[in-house]
């Protein structure tokens, strides 16, 4: 083994929480009858889980989530990793991570492949947001109609 195979401690308690989640939203998506009931308990787990939030990270997920809704109705919201996402045709195209999840300094907004947001050979797919005022509700406008082509 070399040192730096030693090194290696795995997962943090942040990453084993979220697949944790992961595993329970698709046993509990499983469970559900209908489409319909899928989606509109999906819906419902997502505000649940926003409601859940403080402070900053749940007004940043709710201005998200309302930003959504009036962009791209469209798209239907899911938990992802314990965070919302939000999907067109079963694949997710975008979602919030907050900053509390990750012990990060900031919440995040972050774009799959599915997204059509491919520029030259180089573009962003996740943005760190700290406010959702004029300016970035604009930006994220602009890239969520750019996601969806």
């Amino acid at each position: 083994m070399t040192s730096s195979a030693t090194s290696f401690h795995g997962f943090s308690e942040e990453e084993r929480a979220a697949m944790k989640d992961h595993a329970r939203e698709l046993k509990a998506a499983a469970r559900r009858q209908s489409q319909a009931d899928k989606e509109a308990q999906a819906e419902q787990d997502v505000l649940a889980r926003i409601a859940e939030l403080d402070g900053t990270d749940r007004v940043l997920a709710e201005g998200f989530h309302q930003l959504l809704r009036r962009t791209a109705p469209e798209l239907k919201a899911r938990l992802w990793y314990g965070m919302p996402a939000y999907c067109r045709d079963g694949r997710m195209v975008c979602f919030f991570q907050s900053a509390a999840k990750f012990k990060a300094r900031y919440a995040t907004i972050g774009f799959s492949d599915q997204a059509a947001l491919d520029e030259d050979t180089l573009w962003p797919t996740t943005y760190a947001v700290t406010a959702l005022t004029p300016a970035p509700e604009s930006r994220l406008t602009d890239l969520i109609r750019r996601a969806l082509g």
